[in-house]
């Protein structure tokens, strides 16, 4: 079982912290995949591509036929584009679950479709916040967990690690630096163990669903802060997709409210579910940004299919 952490020369924030823990002791030349070059240290495998990160659907899939490697996660390299321009310093999970059929894809993956999510995202965000504090980023980059967005489609768990906003934060040597080390010290690669691995650290087996808030799910992000505490996949309202119908005004189940909310939900829940094997996923709210029927449908949602609601106090075994 192996972790692919995937980079591309086609973006700096990417190829700037590829190249800096390629730096790093133990590395040795490995398989190349159609043209692109690979680096092995124990069993991580460091790729090195051309193209958008985006479009690289089913990597898992072409090394494993490639070389008849088994991939346990992947970690991908890459970018963050923000409005603000704010420097930043982000992990998400991956995948489009709410977009339809006829949507178009402007960055990679398929409609109705979630990568199952990386465990490691909450133990590293944490390991992130403290690499950057000890580093004299913060308070200039902020340090932030996404919502779920963008492709490529790829079945294993997965993650991405990004900086932002803008050209000149991305090829900031010391924010590159700051994600080497966060590869490093995360998939055990120096003289520490790993971090963040599932089957060795599973005695606390609850696993946070975040459903709404913003696109950098602050309220959720308050719990995973927290040591020990493991999330999956975060769906921000606006994936929320529910039509406003005047009955839903005296619900009696969820079926009455239109849009794709419900297969995002349950797309999320099903591979949170298989990321975390053995676990006990439970939903997150952040109530605030809902209306009272989103929220009364949602809940009703949530009996029907028998996903459970749990409060912060649930996750964290602090």
């Amino acid at each position: 079982m192996v972790t692919l952490v995937v980079a591309t020369s086609a973006d700096p924030a990417s190829i700037g912290p590829a190249s800096s823990v390629l730096a790093m002791p133990g590395w040795h030349p490995g398989p190349s995949l159609q043209d692109a070059a690979s680096y092995t240290n124990k069993e991580v495998r460091l790729i090195k591509l051309d193209k958008r990160l985006v479009v690289e659907n089913h990597l898992d899939k072409r090394w494993e036929e490639a070389t008849g490697e088994t991939v346990d996660d992947v970690v991908f390299l890459s970018k963050h584009v923000a409005s603000s321009n704010r420097p930043a310093l982000t992990i998400h999970p991956i995948g489009t679950p709410h977009l339809r059929e006829v949507e178009a894809l402007t960055a990679g993956g398929k409609p109705g479709w979630a990568a199952p999510p990386n465990p490691r995202i909450g133990p590293w965000f944490r390991l992130l916040k403290n690499i950057a504090n000890s580093h004299n980023l913060v308070p200039e980059f902020e340090v932030t967990l996404e919502a779920t967005h963008h492709g490529p489609e790829i079945n294993s768990p997965t993650m991405f690690v990004e900086i932002g906003s803008t050209e000149e934060y991305w090829k900031r040597q010391d924010a590159a630096q700051a994600i080497a080390l966060l590869v490093w010290e995360g998939l055990g690669l120096g003289e520490r163990i790993a971090v963040g691995n599932w089957s060795r650290d599973n005695d606390r087996n609850k696993i946070l669903l975040g459903i709404g808030g913003g696109h950098y799910v602050p309220r959720h992000m308050d719990i995973v802060q927290k040591d020990g505490v493991w999330v999956g996949h975060m769906l921000p309202g606006y994936s929320l997709l529910m039509e406003d119908p005047r009955e839903a005004k005296s619900l009696t189940n969820s079926a009455v409210v239109g849009g794709t909310w419900r297969e995002t939900i349950r797309v999320a829940f099903e591979t949170t579910k298989l990321a975390f094997p053995g676990g006990e996923v439970l939903a997150h709210l952040d109530h605030k940004i809902f209306k009272g029927w989103q929220r009364n449908a949602i809940i009703r949602f949530f009996t029907e299919q028998n996903i459970k609601i749990g409060k912060p106090s649930d996750f964290c075994p602090c």
